[in-house]
């Protein structure tokens, strides 16, 4: 057999032999081994626990796949709360017909993430559906971290805090649609799916005062933003000269018709910090593989009924609205 089957699914000999060859053989750990009906797990004293489900369309795309997103995804949710990632479920519901090996490589895919930053699988399920009556492969995570890093809140931001991204803007949002539409033209473009906790580790054991953490998923920046100006009730604004961009994202931007501070990530953060220190934490934030791009795009200005300002290079200042509407569908 090649291909996934109904009875994978269906908790008999396909099913158990589906979970011992290839999720127990690819997330091995002591919790998952034993295949009981919970993962008994021992708790911190403060934990943060998240969950998520990931249905993008392309399954594999450039720099990721649908495993990858679904692991990093989870990790960067609890990090950007000052979570250290510590174990997961995932779910997988599966349409009758995927290939094992495309499931195999989604799987492997998941396990390696997984390393990256520590995170143990410890749970999971297999739900299997008929031809037609899904799309290919959906998977849904949990996650529970052990809090190191107290405080981050969008209801935390001040007058004077500064704005920081660590990396360009848009690039997941836009390599999605790219390879979804079958634009060549694009060939350099890439998505930045990544975990973010070895990333953001550093900064937590820094000393550095971190206002609020958040990663530009759904909505992109300019919805962090304008989250974090209405729950703390201040005016952002920020230099569009200084929003890192990629060519090839601002080339299917201006294909759409779209901003790319509307375009999702899953490899970046945005940060809020005071600022006294705010070199410092560009400075660590560089010294990482994924932080090498990061910059300061902003500030907070004063308290207001909140909103987000973009300052041209003329000067002229144009308030970014929240995003309305579904921009991309199905890009995690």
């Amino acid at each position: 057999m090649d291909r996934v089957l109904l009875s994978h699914g269906s908790g008999g000999e396909e099913t158990h032999r589906l979970i011992k060859s290839l999720f127990i053989k690819y997330f091995s750990n002591e919790e998952l081994n034993k295949m009981e009906d919970s993962a008994i797990l021992k708790s911190p004293t403060e934990i943060a626990f998240t969950t998520d489900s990931f249905v993008v369309s392309p399954i594999f795309f450039k720099g990721g796949d649908i495993g990858k997103l679904s692991v990093a995804g989870t990790v960067n949710d609890l990090a950007v709360m000052g979570a250290k990632p510590l174990y997961m479920s995932c779910s997988f519901i599966i349409e009758e017909g995927l290939s094992l090996l495309d499931l195999e490589r989604i799987v492997v895919s998941m396990a390696l993430e997984a390393e990256k930053s520590g995170v143990k699988i410890v749970t999971g399920d297999t739900k299997v559906v008929p031809n037609g009556f899904g799309d290919k492969v959906y998977i849904t995570t949990s996650g529970i971290g052990k809090v190191v890093y107290r405080g981050l809140s969008a209801f935390n931001l001040e007058e004077g805090d500064c704005i920081i991204v660590s990396g360009t803007v848009g690039d997941h949002g836009a390599c999605i649609f790219s390879q979804r539409e079958g634009i060549d033209l694009f060939t350099e473009l890439s998505s930045d799916c990544a975990s973010i906790w070895k990333m953001v580790e550093p900064l937590f054991e820094s000393g550095v005062r971190i206002k609020a953490m958040r990663d530009p998923t759904r909505g992109g920046l300019a919805g962090v933003l304008n989250d974090w100006a209405e729950s703390s009730g201040v005016e952002i604004e920020v230099n569009i000269e200084d929003i890192p961009v990629r060519k090839e994202v601002n080339g299917i931007c201006e294909f759409l018709g779209f901003e790319p501070y509307y375009l999702p990530n899953e490899g970046m953060v945005v940060i809020a910090v005071e600022e006294k220190d705010t070199e410092r934490t560009l400075e660590i934030l560089k010294g990482t593989d994924l932080g090498k791009e990061s910059k300061l795009i902003g500030r907070v200005l004063k308290k207001a009924k909140g909103r987000v300002v973009l300052r041209s290079p003329y000067g002229a200042r144009v308030v970014i609205e929240k995003p309305s509407g579904e921009l991309l569908p199905r890009i995690c």
